[in-house]
C-alpha cells in the first residue's frame, strides 16, 4: 500500500491542463452530478457519504458550494462540524458523527468530520498517543462497518500549499464580503502548518482502508472539477437504474391499502 508523503504532492493543477476547457467540463460534470443524483435518491438502495478535510482556508466550503449546488436538496445534507458544544462534550466524540450518518437514497456531506477528534488533540497535545492510537483504529473499524452495510464513502483531503494559505487569509482580512469567515484559528493553523501536515499525512496513510483522495487546491477551479469527476465515477459506478414501474404500482397498491384499513 502507498505510503504518501504530503510534501511531495503538488498543490497546483498539471501544467497541460487547460483552465478554460477544464471550466466547460465542469459544467458537464454538474448537470451528470443531477442526474446521477435523482437515480440514486430514487433507487433508495444504498447511501453515500462524502467527508471533506484540509486545513483552514483549503476551500472546503467553496468545493461542496460550487459541486452541489444543482442537486436535489432533498437528498442531499452537508453538515460542518466545528468545535463540540457543550451537549456534545456530554457523549462520546462519535456521538455527533451518529445522528448525522445518511439514510438509503441520500448523500450526507461532512465539512470536517470525526478526523477532527484525531487532528485536534494532537496538534493540542490533549490525549495521550495510546488514546489517539485506539481512535485510528476505532475510525479503521468504523468506516468498514459503514462499507459493510451499504453506505459507500468518499473521503477527500483539499491539498494547498502554505504560500497559497497565506493568500487567502490575507484575502480573508481585506475583503469586506469575506472577513466574517475570518478567525483565530486560521492563524494559529499558519503557524503550525508542519505539526498539521505530519497529522493529516499520518491520517492519510493510517486511514486508508477507504482510500483517501488527495485534490491539489490551490487553484479552485481544478479542485472543483477534481472533486465532481471522482463523485461523478462514484455515482456511475452504482449502475443505478429507475424502480421498475411494477414495483412501484405495487407499492401504491399497498399504500391505498393501507390508507383504507386506517
Amino acid at each position: 500500500m502507498k505510503n504518501w508523503k504530503i510534501n511531495k504532492i503538488k498543490t497546483t493543477a498539471p501544467i497541460d491542463v487547460q483552465k478554460k476547457k477544464t471550466k466547460s467540463e465542469f459544467l458537464n460534470l454538474q448537470r451528470d452530478i443531477y442526474s446521477l443524483q435523482h437515480l440514486f435518491y430514487a433507487t433508495h438502495s444504498k447511501s453515500l457519504l462524502i467527508i471533506f478535510q484540509g486545513i483552514d482556508t483549503s476551500g472546503k466550503d467553496g468545493v461542496i458550494r460550487k459541486v452541489f449546488n444543482c442537486v436535489n436538496p432533498l437528498g442531499v445534507h452537508a453538515t460542518s462540524f466545528k468545535a463540540p458544544c457543550d451537549m456534545e462534550r456530554e457523549h462520546d466524540y462519535m456521538w455527533r458523527i451518529y445522528q448525522k450518518l445518511p439514510e438509503k437514497g441520500m448523500i450526507q456531506i461532512f465539512n470536517r468530520s470525526y478526523y477532527e477528534d484525531i487532528i485536534v488533540p494532537t496538534i493540542q497535545k490533549s490525549l495521550s498517543k495510546s488514546k489517539i492510537d485506539k481512535r485510528y483504529n476505532f475510525i479503521n473499524a468504523f468506516e468498514k462497518h459503514l462499507v459493510e452495510n451499504d453506505t459507500d464513502i468518499i473521503k477527500f483531503y483539499l491539498h494547498i500549499s502554505p504560500e497559497e494559505q497565506k493568500s487567502r487569509i490575507e484575502e480573508r482580512l481585506k475583503n469586506p464580503l469575506k472577513k466574517w469567515k475570518y478567525s483565530k484559528e486560521d492563524k494559529k493553523s499558519s503557524e503550525k502548518w508542519n505539526d498539521y501536515m505530519a497529522v493529516y499525512e499520518s491520517i492519510i496513510n493510517r486511514c486508508n482502508q477507504v482510500p483517501w483522495i488527495i485534490i491539489p487546491s490551490d487553484d479552485k477551479w481544478y479542485r472543483d472539477y477534481m472533486v465532481a469527476s471522482v463523485i461523478k465515477k462514484k455515482l456511475k459506478s452504482m449502475r443505478l437504474k429507475l424502480p421498475e414501474q411494477n414495483a412501484l404500482a405495487l407499492n401504491d397498491k399497498a399504500v391505498e391499502k393501507n390508507k383504507k384499513e386506517n
